[in-house]
């Protein structure tokens, strides 16, 4: 009886030994488990297998930060010209950050000591520049494919995670461009509209694909003239210039303006040429200077254009 009782006590201690043993390895798979997606690992446009930190606290995102913005996050230096020229309608979340060139000097990253580079284009990361970008952090680099200010979104919310939250932002932006949408046809029969950059009396006219035409034409459902049609039809990038000769053609009943000086469009506008275009013969001519969202696009600067769209044909 006493062997029996000892051999009982024995099996109890080797069981519980081995149920220990199980919850340990348990938990060391949970602490991998965890730290893999912690640290997670994505592949860029250019095939380089990028390890993201679990929480980047010091991006450098150039010409990408309305994304950043929507999301919540906050760059450590924000994309510039010459250091002047500045996303200007970001400006109310970015007043306080430091800029950085367009071009992205190695001196300049390395000096902001950034845990995270995003990089927008495959041109800045030619050649050999992606090798030191990738030695000061971890590089990802944007591909053609993600041009669409919705794709870029959505790829900078897979990038830090927020995949949910990028969503989320597009649900709504779509939302209030249906509800603007809505608004204006409720208001007005069928409009058409144009947008011109007016760069010291030189015109510039954007595509009906690109930039703010993509928010008038296609979120806003105004009608494209024949004129913008012809022009982005043999476009080579978002704005196509346009002589004075040809621009009075245009059939636009409205017309959006932004100007490149402080002097605005009086002068150009002006011009007897121009006196027969719907827009200027009726007063439906709106003015924007550069610092407005109008040159851009992503979810905060589209929305904006909307807002000025609805508050300026539709009040």
């Amino acid at each position: 009886m006493t062997l029996t009782k000892k051999h009982l006590i024995l099996t109890v201690i080797f069981m519980f030994s081995i149920v220990l043993a199980a919850c340990g390895n348990q938990s060391s798979t949970s602490d991998k488990d965890s730290q893999t997606e912690q640290n997670r690992i994505l592949t860029d446009s250019l095939g380089h297998e990028v390890t993201i930190p679990e929480k980047p606290q010091r991006v450098i995102a150039p010409y990408l930060e309305d994304h950043l913005i929507a999301l919540g996050i906050m760059p450590v230096a924000q994309w510039s010209v010459k250091g002047g020229s500045v996303q200007g309608y970001l400006q109310d979340s970015l007043k306080d950050i430091p800029t950085i060139e367009f071009d992205l000097p190695f001196e300049a990253v390395t000096s902001f000591d950034p845990d995270l580079i995003i990089i927008g284009s495959p041109d800045i990361a030619e050649g050999e520049k992606y090798e030191q970008y990738s030695k000061i952090a971890p590089t990802y680099v944007m591909g053609t494919e993600d041009s669409n200010w919705r794709n870029k979104l959505l790829k900078v919310g897979e990038i830090f995670g927020q995949t949910e939250k990028a969503n989320e932002v597009l649900a709504e932006y779509e939302q209030a461009a249906k509800e603007a949408k809505e608004k204006i046809e409720s208001q007005i029969d069928h409009p058409s509209a144009a947008v011109i950059w007016n760069i010291k009396n030189t015109i510039y006219m954007v595509s009906d694909t690109a930039s703010s035409g993509v928010v008038l034409y296609n979120d806003l459902g105004l009608q494209v003239p024949n004129l913008v049609k012809e022009v982005s039809a043999s476009a080579t990038s978002d704005w196509s210039q346009v002589s004075l000769e040809k621009f009075v053609q245009i059939d636009a009943d409205y017309l959006f303006v932004i100007n490149s000086v402080s002097a605005g469009s009086a002068d150009l506008l002006s011009d007897p040429l121009l006196a027969n275009i719907p827009a200027i013969k009726n007063d439906h001519v709106y003015e924007f200077d550069q610092s407005s969202s109008w040159l851009y696009s992503g979810a905060i600067a589209n929305r904006q254009i909307i807002q000025n769209v609805v508050d300026s044909i539709a009040k």
